[in-house]
């Protein structure tokens, strides 16, 4: 696959699970806690900055609770967020 192709590719899927993850109100840690991976993988996922695996893909999907091939739609991206990420909801004990 091309590199230009690859990297259109990665921006979908990164902003995809973004979208979904925060139409589920989930923090990034939740999300990655809950599918077995580090912050900072997700942080690169959903940034396009991480070639990701098909297994953390069908894990993220799961967790996410939509089929795989929905985080592979071709949307219009959104403009990308600067800034600080919000704080992580406290846990209940």
């Amino acid at each position: 696959m091309p590199d230009a192709r690859l990297e259109e590719v990665l921006r979908f899927i990164g902003a995809n699970v973004r979208r979904i993850r925060e139409k589920r109100g989930m923090t990034q840690q939740e999300l990655a806690d809950a599918a077995g991976i580090a912050l900072r993988f997700l942080q690169k996922v959903e940034h396009a900055q991480s070639n990701v695996g098909v297994a953390v893909l069908v894990r993220l999907a799961d967790v996410l609770g939509v089929r795989l091939g929905v985080l592979f739609r071709q949307r219009e991206l959104p403009p990308v967020k600067r800034g600080r990420p919000r704080k992580a909801r406290p846990r209940e004990p």
